[in-house]
């Protein structure tokens, strides 16, 4: 099929082979098309040699690609993208873990884009199995319009948010039987199960998190569960030798109008800091762990019930402060930038 700025058809390139072998000469044949001579000639040559079969176009493509990633090493990339649903630096680090194999983020990129999967909100977070086919040479990329901070040392901002996950039926819910089967349908239309109040303190140096999840019955996210969190917060940040000294949050009424809160935070001599009205993105390195945190454990596999996601949070969480490499800290875990964890860590 010829591309679209194609001067001419198969019918018009035989046309002009048809003229040249009644003995135009092709330099008068190419300038009557609008062609040059030399397109002229390649197109004449393909007609003499296979007839109107060689006046189709081909593919640009080489015949070797000699430094073009083995098969095997896409097969793993596929794989692990399908599986966890992690970026190409993260997938080069689990190569280099694995086997010693070594390619670089951009390597990873740009197979993931042959692919066809370079975009997560193309994969179901479950299964990894492709939703929608995307296009690489369509997609737009604006100015970048965003501005980076980062503080100075550990502890001295820490940002605290809560995410809301829908709670798990016992033996599994839609996820797990299909949008069809009769917990999906009992989702939709029977008694709701309500949510679990996942509660996240980030700190903005270092990225160290530290996570609880706390139900409904227990305080879910009224002032009475926040300020119990932040507490405990600032307990484990302590015992890894940080400092709490601001922390930043929404406009929530249980961290902006409650008094416990408030008194709990002068107790801890924790100064507050809040959001712009209407702007997440003030908030955004909580934000962004939340959405790593939803990816990569919340619905990076398949739970039986609300019990065995939360179970498995620990293992998780240890895993992304003393081993999963971060692309912001060059490729080090949060540990790394606080009194050289990774050395305590077992």
């Amino acid at each position: 099929m010829s591309h679209r700025n194609a001067p001419l058809t198969v019918e018009g390139k035989r046309r002009l082979c048809l003229r040249v072998d009644r003995g135009r000469p092709k330099a008068h044949v190419a300038a009557e098309a609008g062609i040059s001579r030399q397109c002229l000639h390649k197109w004449h040559t393909r007609w003499k040699a296979n007839g109107e079969a060689g006046l189709h176009e081909r593919s640009s493509r080489p015949h070797r690609s000699p430094r073009r990633t083995p098969a095997e090493i896409e097969a793993r990339i596929e794989r692990i993208r399908r599986d966890r649903k992690i970026g190409p630096a993260l997938i080069a680090h689990e190569l280099r873990r694995e086997d010693g194999t070594h390619i670089s983020a951009a390597g990873v990129h740009k197979v993931l884009v042959r692919l066809g999967i370079s975009r997560l909100r193309d994969l179901d977070p479950p299964t990894g199995e492709q939703l929608r086919q995307g296009d690489p040479a369509t997609t737009m990329h604006g100015p970048n319009r965003w501005r980076r901070y980062e503080r100075a040392r550990p502890g001295e901002l820490v940002h605290i948010d809560v995410k809301k996950l829908g709670h798990i039926r016992d033996g599994g819910g839609w996820r797990a039987h299909g949008r069809d089967s009769a917990q999906s349908r009992a989702a939709r239309s029977g008694p709701r199960v309500g949510y679990d109040y996942v509660h996240v303190a980030v700190d903005d140096h270092s990225r160290l998190a530290y996570v609880e999840v706390i139900n409904k019955t227990d305080g879910g996210e009224d002032q009475h569960a926040c300020t119990g969190f932040l507490r405990r917060a600032h307990s484990w940040f302590a015992g890894h030798g940080v400092r709490m000294e601001r922390i930043m949050t929404d406009n929530a009424w249980s961290y902006r109008r409650s008094r416990m809160f408030a008194a709990t935070c002068t107790e801890l001599r924790i100064a507050q800091r809040f959001t712009k009205p209407r702007c997440p993105w003030t908030n955004g390195k909580a934000e962004r762990f939340n959405r790593t945190l939803a990816q990569e454990w919340a619905y990076a596999t398949v739970f039986d019930s609300s019990a065995e996601r939360v179970a498995s949070l620990p293992t998780w969480l240890h895993g992304y402060n003393f081993h999963r490499p971060h692309t912001a800290l060059g490729g080090h875990p949060p540990a790394h930038r606080v009194n050289n964890l990774c050395q305590r860590d077992s």
